[in-house]
Parts: structure tokens; sequence; C-alpha cells
């Protein structure tokens, strides 16, 4: 099996590299790639002539716009990245009878109610990303390629930065901590999010029947306080300094932090899609964090 990755160097991608390898060749790109292969999103054109080129069995797209709040004030190329050019990755799977795999988001609902969504659910984007990445869902759905999408939430990596390493530095420089607790979701692992994906390849690519949309993310659910109270205790029971009291961890509603784009308040989705179609057991999203943490923490 020839894989084509794009994003290599973003959570997922990073990840990805790892994962893929273990079903053959894997081509792997960024943006910033050099050579006679493009990864350049902001130039979909170019994208047509590195698939061409490569000739893969399997497009994996870990390459999007996913500045949120930078995302209101730039949404041609939000919608460049997040939409036209995985539409153009969709029209080339389907003309070469590829397969395409590609990451959406939870921001593709409205996030009202306290229900998981399903994939069928009703959507609803309430700002800019959310809307070029259900754009970007649409081409793929209609392009008659077979493909796989995993919708996922709150992702996170031990590599680069991330919510749970800003956590970890306020806690050791301040004594008092605000942190939302009206967004409710699920954190989960770029890693779990490659090894799910290598493992519905497998399945896919000889039944495919199993195209199609699926929420990818870890088990239970969480507020962005209760994660970081998680986060903060894991470190302190490690031994690590931490300054700021359980007690002084504030919770707060979205309204405390402005920002450009307007995030949705729940952000469940129903994995049981997923769970059934590929027989796989989701984890608690607590072990990726915590396993995540010891990575860091053995660093320090």
């Amino acid at each position: 099996m020839k894989i084509l990755l794009f994003g290599k160097n973003g959570q997922v991608g990073w990840e990805l590299q790892r994962s893929l390898a273990l079903l053959g060749e894997v081509v792997a790109l960024d943006f910033d790639s050099v050579g006679s292969l493009s990864g350049d999103f902001s130039r979909p054109g170019q994208l047509q002539a590195t698939v061409r080129s490569v000739s893969p069995d399997v497009i994996v797209n870990a390459a999007a716009h996913t500045a949120v709040d930078k995302a209101e004030s730039e949404p041609a190329l939000a919608r460049t990245i997040n939409a036209e050019a995985p539409g153009v990755l969709a029209r080339e799977a389907a003309a070469s009878s590829a397969w395409l795999v590609h990451y959406s988001t939870d921001y593709i609902f409205d996030g009202s109610g306290d229900q998981p969504r399903a994939e069928g659910s009703p959507t609803g984007p309430l700002n800019v990303y959310g809307q070029t990445k259900l754009e970007g869902e649409e081409l793929i759905r209609t392009s008659g390629c077979s493909h796989l999408i995993f919708r996922t939430s709150w992702v996170y990596g031990a590599r680069g930065s991330n919510f749970a390493k800003t956590m970890l530095r306020l806690a050791a420089e301040r004594d008092r901590l605000t942190v939302i607790d009206d967004q409710i979701g699920a954190p989960t692992g770029a890693d779990l999010l490659a090894d799910l994906t290598a493992l519905s390849l497998r399945q896919a690519t000889r039944d495919p029947g199993l195209s199609g949309i699926y929420h990818a993310a870890a088990a239970g659910q969480t507020s962005w306080h209760g994660y970081a109270c998680h986060v903060i205790a894991q470190a302190r029971s490690a031994g690590m300094p931490i300054k700021v009291s359980d007690d002084a961890i504030v919770a707060v509603g979205t309204d405390a932090f402005p920002t450009p784009a307007r995030r949705p308040l729940n952000s469940r989705l129903d994995t049981r899609k997923l769970q059934r179609s590929f027989g796989v057991t989701l984890p608690p999203w607590q072990a990726g964090v915590d396993r995540m943490l010891n990575e860091l923490l053995a660093k320090a």
C-alpha cells in the first residue's frame, strides 16, 4: 500500500508517520516541503500534480487551518485550506480509485444541548473555522471517492504546544488560575487518532462499505476546568513544583474570555458508530492525558 500523507509536522500528522508506516510506504509532506512535490494547501492547484506524481493507494490529509480566531479575519485563506484543497484531493482520489482520509471537528455543530452528537445530527457551525471544515466534508462526500472522515475534538499531542502544557506552566508561576467550565468535551490524543486511522484503514480498504463519516474521540467528558484540575493534580503528585493551590483554580464561564470566534459549549461526540464498525473500544480521556504527562514530566 502506498500512502500520501499531508500535514506531516502537525500534531496528528507527526503521529501518523509512525502508525501508517505499518501499512506500507508513506510519502509524507508538509506546507513547506521542498522539491517537486507540493504540500502547500494555500495553493490547491499544486496538489493535483503531487497526487498524480505519487499515485497513492491512500491519501491522508492531516493538514488544516486550525487557528480558530485567526480564521475570522482571514476567511478566504481558511476556506482555501479547509475546503478547496481537500476538495482537490477528493476529486483526485475519485479519479484514481484511491481512498481519502480526512479529519474534521466538533465545531461543525452549534454546541447546543447536553447530549453527544451523532454523525447524522444537524450541523450549524458558529465560526469560520467550523463552516470551512463543514464545506470540506461536503466536497469530499459529493466527490464520490471512498473516504474516512474522522470528526474529533480537543486534540492534543506531546509534541508542540497544547492546553496541558500551558496549564502546567501557569500553575508553576501563578497563585490563581481561572479556567472555563461551561464548554464540555473529551480531550483526544493525536496518538489515539493516528492508531485509529491505521486500524480503520486496514479494514476499510478491504471493505468499501465502511466508507463514510465517523466520530472519533476519547471516552468520557470534562470541562476545560476539569481538564486543568486533572493535569495539575497529576503533576503535583509526580513532584512537579506547583504554585497554585487546588482551591485557587477558579471555574468561570465562556463569557469571561471573549474571543473573535464563538466556541461551541457542547463538544460531546457519539462514537458508537466507530466502535461498532471497526470493533474498537475507546479509552477514557484521562488515560491518554496521563500518558502524555508522564512523557512530559520524564523530560522535565
